[in-house]
């Protein structure tokens, strides 16, 4: 189910729908087993904001959801996202996890790091960047992310519409690798001659306030310089699946 038209595999029914009415979708998701729930935005405006798209619609495919008799809702909600956060993005996923944890519905909540491959949003951007010669590293760059491969949180969504082992889990999505912004960079630009600059966190959210068109989004930012560490020996634990290390992709040269 998209907003936007899609190519769709042969096993795949295509659903389009603007804005996730219901009298467009019962019927075609009736008794499905499981809803995968990946709307989202990552960046507001003075049309779309956190709150009407991360949560209200949340609400209302909850709402879809019972109606149609799905048993189980897979949501991808956010690392860093808590009940403690102050960070409006998040308490828009936080209020997003509630609706869908408090349903009655079983549940698999996923916070995810940085997906990465190779037409992801993170991925384009830096890709972009080395096209223009120059990356740009907010502040000191030793932050640290800790991204995971697209196959890998496929398969980890695919085993948990099967497995009840993850049922009523909220679970870290988290690579192995726990890496600085910096050497990310680097080894994302090697052997490209990109030159790598360094600007002060001012100039980034300077930039990211007056700029919608900037490389970093006063969000971006905000999570970027979070810090932020998952659990991924739990997430390996529950999934018994072998994650690949994206430094390695990335010395390799796999993901560009």
């Amino acid at each position: 189910i998209s907003r936007n038209d899609f190519k769709n595999f042969k096993c795949e029914t295509k659903i389009i729908s603007n804005n996730y009415d219901e009298k467009n979708l019962l019927k075609k998701i009736q008794n499905s087993d499981v809803l995968i729930h990946l709307v989202g935005i990552g960046k507001q405006s003075i049309n779309t904001d956190y709150d009407i798209i991360n949560t209200e619609l949340t609400k209302h495919i909850v709402n879809l959801s019972k109606k149609a008799r799905i048993k189980k809702i897979i949501f991808l909600s956010g690392l860093g996202v808590s009940s403690n956060t102050s960070l409006g993005y998040f308490i828009s996923k936080y209020n997003a996890e509630k609706q869908i944890i408090d349903s009655g519905l079983d549940f698999t909540v996923f916070r995810p790091s940085y997906i990465v491959g190779k037409d992801d949003l993170f991925t384009k951007n830096l890709k972009k960047q080395i096209k223009s010669g120059e990356i740009i590293i907010p502040g000191s760059g030793t932050y640290s992310i800790q991204p995971i491969h697209v196959s890998d949180v496929v398969k980890v969504i695919f085993e948990s519409a099967l497995q009840s082992k993850f049922n009523n889990k909220i679970i870290d999505l988290v690579g192995p690798d726990y890496v600085t912004f910096e050497k990310y960079v680097k080894l994302f630009s090697k052997g490209t001659k990109t030159k790598i600059r360094k600007i002060k966190l001012e100039e980034a959210y300077h930039n990211a306030i007056i700029n919608s068109k900037s490389n970093f989004g006063i969000d971006d930012l905000n999570i970027l310089i979070g810090n932020f560490k998952g659990n991924h020996k739990r997430l390996s634990k529950i999934s018994k699946i072998e994650f690949k290390s994206v430094l390695k992709l990335l010395q390799s040269g796999r993901l560009l």
